[in-house]
């Protein structure tokens, strides 16, 4: 069968090129960025369908993200594990329209508590990138100037560019959302979620080797250095929130663009010779959709194949 290609090395495009490869189509990736310099390595990646739309399409991807991390958390070395946690929300608000695919969803008195995969990035992405090697793929990084160029080089090329898709795809519906992070040493096991205020986002994530803290959503704005003062109000809102955290040392700051569209953007686009099949704009929800999203690109590419 002919290679393709899979542009970009975040989340989505290493577990895109993973699921080409176990079906047994030979894929390769091809980024402008290692995966450690992407958005994805900068994710809490708890597991949560957050900013990504629309709904009727989000909902299926985001149970079989739930399904297939649940079993990665199963495995050592993934990076992935299951941790308890709880999200607030204010009185008298509904069951979230993802609950079906939570078995462990339980209402509490300041909103709900579950049990979600969480993956630590710095063990998840390489965990990736070696199990698409093992499959006998490759990551070469390069940079593209439009998403057609790859086509030179194989019949089908598999678009996960994130937010360099309004670059390479000219498509002027992505817009940046801005993330900042701290990653802390706390002795904290617990996530907390709480997204009541638009302005001030509040997550606690325990991770393998440390506690990321957060969080930003500023729409438009593509300022890629950590800010003191949103560190600082980071900080305050969750040392409030969960008084463990106070006092505890700072390991890194961070921030993150994520690539945000009206609607994730996973469909095939036919081309002379050939085709590109887009799987972009899946806005704060990257690790909670790639494999869902990664299972129908492998679809996508084999009616593109035929």
């Amino acid at each position: 069968m002919p290679g393709v290609l899979v542009v970009g090395a975040g989340v989505i495009g290493l577990t895109a090129a993973i699921r080409l490869r176990e079906a047994g189509i030979a894929a390769d990736v091809v980024a402008r960025e290692p995966p450690e310099a992407t958005t994805s390595a900068v994710a809490a990646a708890l597991w949560y369908p957050y900013r990504a739309f629309p709904r009727e399409r989000v909902a299926g991807w985001s149970a079989r993200g739930f399904a297939v991390l649940s079993e990665l958390a199963a495995e050592a070395g993934t990076g992935v594990r299951m941790r308890p946690g709880a999200e607030r929300v204010a009185d008298g608000t509904p069951d979230p329209w993802w609950r079906e695919a939570v078995p462990t969803f339980a209402r509490t008195e300041a909103g709900w508590r579950f049990e979600a995969p969480v993956a630590d990035m710095s063990v998840h992405l390489p965990w990736l990138v070696r199990r698409l090697e093992a499959l006998g793929g490759g990551l070469r990084v390069a940079a593209l100037a439009r998403i057609d160029d790859a086509l030179a080089h194989a019949p089908v090329v598999v678009n996960c560019t994130g937010l360099g898709a309004r670059e390479l795809a000219a498509d002027a519906s992505m817009v940046a959302v801005r993330g900042q992070i701290l990653r802390v040493a706390a002795p904290v096991h617990e996530w907390l979620l709480d997204q009541s205020d638009p302005d001030a986002l509040l997550y606690v994530v325990p991770r393998e080797r440390d506690v990321v803290l957060g969080g930003a959503a500023v729409e438009g704005d593509e300022d890629a250095g950590p800010r003191p003062d949103v560190a600082a109000a980071i900080r305050a809102r969750c040392e409030a929130a969960v008084p463990a955290l106070r006092g505890a040392r700072v390991l890194g700051e961070a921030v993150g663009l994520r690539p945000s569209r009206p609607a994730v953007r996973l469909e095939a686009d036919p081309r002379p010779g050939g085709a590109v099949v887009h799987c972009y704009g899946h806005g704060g929800a990257g690790v909670t959709l790639a494999w869902g999203c990664a299972e129908e690109v492998v679809g996508l590419v084999r009616r593109a194949l035929e």
